[in-house]
């Protein structure tokens, strides 16, 4: 090939990537536009639906799955955003109430578009320096909610990698050889958790070698609190075993029930074993920011270390969790550690304290500080006070209402924004006593979740629990909410199960 021909090829080259970055600019701007219609102005309109259900045969065959040799063509590029939108859930609906998240927040998801468009991983000064920074002051503010003034803490991907960090931070406090001689130096060792907590602490226990069967069930009150006298008599059974107790699990607003443990309670048991205490608060340490709620988690600062996700009822969009430490001799930096020469060199013409990446069990790690940022920098700590509060009042409000209805009855009455109840159709009213009633109370939710799901109303989770059959779990948290949402609730649960 002649030195022309290599120049004219080169060109076309140059020309077909200039192209090519013309036409992805002008596709991401139309896209970005079908996202605005469909998700932010059609999913958020109380007349669309909350979803499109479509059986899976049925979606596989309107999406098109199959992956092949040659790309499409802006058209049906296009289509395919329209499509993924128009068949996704929108979390973003007022009457999405199936998980302990909701709604949208608008500065945080700004602070989701920036993070993605800059595709940075936070773990060195020098690539992230907004963001190590940022994350180093929006951790500082999170724990002077807790109630430390001194600590530690990092952004996790999600409340269970939270929850693994406390127990692998907690292993390694009490027998610091693990890091390096693994379990065979160790004992066996003994968690504690209630029978209402999160299952990540038994996926902990056994992600991290300790076993599901070293970790010892508390038992729980009616409301879901964890029984105090319990734990400690589970902690003499742990001895007994010769398991050495470790680490205690107390939760700050259970997954189902929304219950609080009694932390000083636990506290001071933690204290007198000389156990790590942890406190999964994922769900509930947003309450931190009410005044006239907090309350509820009083003796939270006692803890070693707490899980909190901002990403479910202050909105800041997922994932948004961290772990928190009260911790000030940098555990978190000696147990997770490996010293990268290539990442971490220590002979840099800036501080090195300020990469953080060897805090972390992971290497990339996505930027999740700024949505919680902008949010807070946006409303600040009065208007997430408020969001709290409101979600509080709302509960209350449906709580009372469904008390004036005689299909509803609750499981029990709650502290939080849970709402626990069953619906009893006209077939089963008075009829407690009859040996099928159970049965067939527990077959009432399923039919009216899956009739909500196909017309496209609303979204709330059912589940069975500790002997009791299938109830609702209703979750109030989306602050765009009104009381004629919980009416329009409770008359559609009405309307869906009136002939069961």
């Amino acid at each position: 090939m002649s030195s022309s021909e290599e120049y004219i090829n080169g060109h076309v080259h140059l020309e077909e990537s200039d192209m090519y970055e013309s036409d992805g600019k002008l596709f991401l701007t139309e896209a970005f536009n079908v996202i605005l219609e469909e998700i932010l102005h059609k999913g958020t309109d109380l007349k669309e639906k909350v979803c499109e259900w479509k059986d899976p045969d049925q979606l596989r065959a309107l999406l098109d799955l199959d992956l092949r040799e040659h790309g499409e063509s802006h058209k049906q590029l296009l289509q395919r955003v329209q499509d993924v939108a128009r068949y996704s859930v929108k979390t973003c609906h007022p009457r999405f109430f199936n998980q302990l998240f909701a709604g949208v927040d608008y500065h945080a998801l700004t602070g989701r578009l920036l993070t993605e468009t800059l595709n940075t991983s936070q773990y060195t000064y020098e690539v992230a320096p907004v963001f190590v920074l940022m994350e180093e002051e929006v951790l500082r503010k999170l724990r002077s909610l807790v109630g430390w003034s001194e600590g530690d803490g990092i952004f996790c991907p999600g409340g269970s990698v939270s929850n693994m960090y406390a127990m692998n931070i907690a292993r390694y406090w009490a027998f610091p050889q693990v890091k390096t001689q693994g379990l065979w130096a160790t004992p066996r060792m003994a968690i504690f958790t209630s029978q209402q907590s999160h299952y990540s602490m038994k996926k902990a226990a056994a992600f991290l070698g300790i076993g599901t069967d070293n970790v010892f069930i508390v038992q729980a009150d009616e409301s879901g609190s964890m029984i105090p006298e319990d734990l400690e008599a589970k902690i003499v059974q742990a001895k007994s075993k010769d398991a050495v107790p470790f680490f205690v699990n107390a939760t700050a607003g259970t997954t189902v029930q929304g219950a609080f443990d009694p932390l000083n309670h636990i506290a001071d048991i933690s204290e007198r074993n000389g156990m790590w205490m942890h406190i999964d608060a994922a769900w509930g340490g947003s309450v931190l920011f009410s005044k006239n709620h907090k309350h509820l988690l009083a003796g939270i600062e006692r803890a070693n270390s707490v899980t909190w996700n901002p990403h479910k009822m202050l909105l800041a969009g997922l994932q948004c969790s961290v772990i928190l430490l009260r911790d000030t001799t940098n555990l978190l930096m000696h147990c997770h550690s490996a010293n990268a020469t290539y990442l971490f060199q220590q002979d840099k013409f800036y501080d090195t304290s300020l990469d953080t990446g060897d805090k972390s069990i992971q290497c990339g790690r996505k930027v999740d500080c700024l949505k919680l940022w902008l949010m807070w920098k946006a409303i600040g700590t009065h208007g997430l006070s408020e969001r709290v509060d409101k979600a509080f009042a709302l509960a209350r409000y449906l709580v009372e209402e469904m008390e004036k209805r005689e299909n509803f009855k609750l499981v029990c009455k709650g502290h939080f924004v849970n709402v626990c109840f069953w619906f009893i159709p006209p077939s089963l009213k008075g009829k407690e006593n009859s040996p099928d009633y159970q049965e067939r109370l527990s077959k009432v939710a399923p039919v009216i979740k899956e009739r909500m799901i196909k017309r496209g109303t609303m979204m709330v989770g059912y589940q069975p629990m500790d002997g009791h059959v299938n109830f609702f779990r209703m979750v109030v948290v989306s602050p765009q909410l009104t009381t004629k949402d919980m009416d329009f609730f409770l008359d559609e649960i009405e309307e869906l199960g009136k002939d069961l």
